[in-house]
């Protein structure tokens, strides 16, 4: 089965006053239709630099090499004009903070009805019934009479509904979700990454949730890919990866999650160290300074990302 969205060797790259960083660096993925792929890794790993540059999104940044096939299209080779016909429409985002990411002096109905209206050419008084309706099935209630109410008006639970809203106008093939649910108390993030699973279901719709979060990939997601010092460390699908990780980094991830059989007063596992400096990444293995398991061949060279089957693959040498 060919994969809808289809990323191979992607290296980008941000000329900083440190020097040269590359913030991606030959990162591969795929997502299918009607699948939910999680991106997982720390702050400043590559996460959300993979996710804008689906969408072109990353200047000053510059993509140095790699294709983003894109149902059966690669993005790297359209111009400006292209990729505005595709974003919201084809390939919708959920940003990680909604009250930065909507216009705060135009009302929620204009700005959920306007990529309707904008890709659909629809009539205004079209686009922005189905507004209302994109709001009551995010669960808004009196839907209808908060299409002129201020993004200010609205919790934060709200406003990321209205994200999730935003990004379905279109019925898109492709949502990115770039840790839609930070900030949010556990109850509200239930609520929208349970409505945000069934609804890209629904559409068959492919999902790539980026998150910190493991609790979150253990419930939602399909398969994960795991991303360190701007590259994929592991990949594989959810359950699996849970059951037996296989690279020392996520090894670590895994037990740094709270667990309900645990002790209260137990105290939850570290791993050491801090994440690298992406301007100045140590030849080898980008995890070597941190890893408990690392020998000569790790400080060396880096590992490639080899398959160990079908479904899985690490970067490590003792997996080699």
């Amino acid at each position: 089965m060919t994969a809808l969205l289809e990323v191979a060797d992607l290296t980008v790259t941000f000329r900083t006053d440190g020097g040269l960083v590359r913030a991606v660096d030959s990162v591969s993925l795929s997502v299918e239709a009607g699948e939910t792929l999680a991106l997982v890794g720390e702050s400043g790993s590559g996460k959300s630099v993979t996710a804008l540059s689906i969408l072109g999104l990353i200047a000053p940044g510059r993509i140095e090499q790699g294709r983003i096939g894109f149902a059966g299209e690669d993005l790297t080779a359209l111009d400006e004009a292209a990729l505005r016909a595709i974003r919201g429409d084809r390939i919708a985002m959920i940003f990680q903070e909604p009250m930065s990411s909507l216009n705060p002096v135009l009302t929620i109905g204009k700005q959920v009805a306007e990529p309707i209206w904008l890709h659909r050419r629809m009539a205004w008084r079209e686009a922005y019934a189905q507004a209302a309706e994109l709001l009551r099935k995010v669960a808004i209630p009196d839907a209808e009479a908060r299409l002129d109410d201020y993004p200010h008006q609205f919790s934060g639970g709200m406003r990321q509904r209205v994200m999730i809203a935003m990004a379905l106008a279109c019925r898109p093939q492709l949502i990115i979700a770039d840790e839609p649910t930070t900030a949010l108390d556990v109850t509200v993030q239930a609520q929208i990454l349970a409505l945000l699973k069934g609804l890209t279901q629904e559409a068959n719709a492919a999902l790539l949730l980026i998150t910190h979060d493991l609790g979150v990939v253990a419930r939602y997601a399909d398969r994960v890919a795991v991303m360190y010092g701007g590259r994929i460390v592991e990949s594989g699908p959810a359950a699996a990866l849970y059951r037996a990780p296989m690279h020392p980094y996520t090894e670590g991830l895994m037990r740094s999650v709270p667990r309900l059989d645990g002790f209260a007063s137990e105290r939850l596992p570290a791993i050491p160290g801090q994440p690298p400096d992406l301007a100045k990444l140590p030849p080898g293995c980008a995890f070597a300074p941190r890893c408990p398991h690392v020998h000569d061949a790790c400080v060396a060279a880096a590992p490639p990302l080899h398959a160990l089957d079908a479904s899985r693959s690490v970067a490590c040498h003792r997996h080699g």
